[in-house]
């Protein structure tokens, strides 16, 4: 058998175990238990950012409580100031109770924030609870079909693996050049060998230009397509 029909024969097989691949990796089953796990590791990281957040606020609560602490401290101070030294004039009562509105304002602003951030916190607590309900039941549906499909592909591995090996034992014989030159066009064109047909590569159908054509006709075993570039030969 000369190398031009073995390199076809072998592709054909090699082209099978390719299909054969992209099946396994389309398998129901596979993807169903893609799909879950991916669900698992989202709701993992969203666990995992909202227990972030949760810390954040509550180094918040902290400094707003000895914001509100230093606040509550100074209003008193002026409380004290305002009975052992009352105002003399209209403008220092007036003075005296708009640092004491201000304090006061502050204090409240603060209380505000902190009562918001309580009800945030309760939330993300919320959130995270639903989060571990349906966390749990998606992760022992992933559980049971992680041993199904283990077994499933197993089976699969196993024919790739004999359809690889028929694929290897019909190209042992093709020159070592000719076979790197098909993995070389195999990166970017697939099938790699096209079939000449009525003067067009067989692959994307452009027709040869006629010095080609005359360089077949003349002994030439396979060309290259001047369009896609795969190796046309002529079976």
């Amino acid at each position: 058998m000369e190398q031009i029909e073995m390199l076809w024969e072998f592709q054909q097989a090699d082209m099978e175990a390719d299909a054969f691949e992209s099946e396994i990796k389309r398998s129901p089953n596979r993807l169903a238990l893609k799909k879950n796990r991916d669900f698992l590791l989202e709701q993992q990281n969203a666990v995992k950012q909202m227990e972030e957040q949760i810390a954040e606020m509550l180094d918040r609560v902290d400094v707003i409580k000895d914001a509100i602490e230093r606040q509550m401290e100074q209003l008193k101070a002026l409380q004290t100031r305002l009975t052992e030294t009352p105002p003399d004039s209209l403008e220092e009562a007036r003075a005296f109770a708009q640092d004491a509105g201000k304090l006061v304002g502050n204090i409240q602003s603060y209380e505000a924030e902190m009562k918001r951030i309580q009800q945030d916190a309760g939330d993300h607590e919320r959130q995270q609870k639903e989060i571990g309900v349906k966390y749990a039941k998606v992760k022992a549906e992933y559980e049971k079909q992680k041993v199904e499909y283990e077994e499933e592909y197993k089976e699969q591995v196993k024919a790739l693996e004999d359809k690889r090996a028929a694929a290897q034992e019909k190209g042992k014989d093709i020159e070592p050049a000719l076979m790197e030159r098909y993995q070389t066009i195999k990166k970017h064109c697939i099938p790699p060998v096209a079939k000449l047909v009525n003067g067009q590569c067989g692959g994307c159908y452009m027709g040869l230009p006629q010095v080609t054509l005359r360089n077949l006709k003349s002994g030439a075993k396979i060309i290259e397509c001047e369009s896609c570039g795969r190796m046309i030969v002529p079976l």
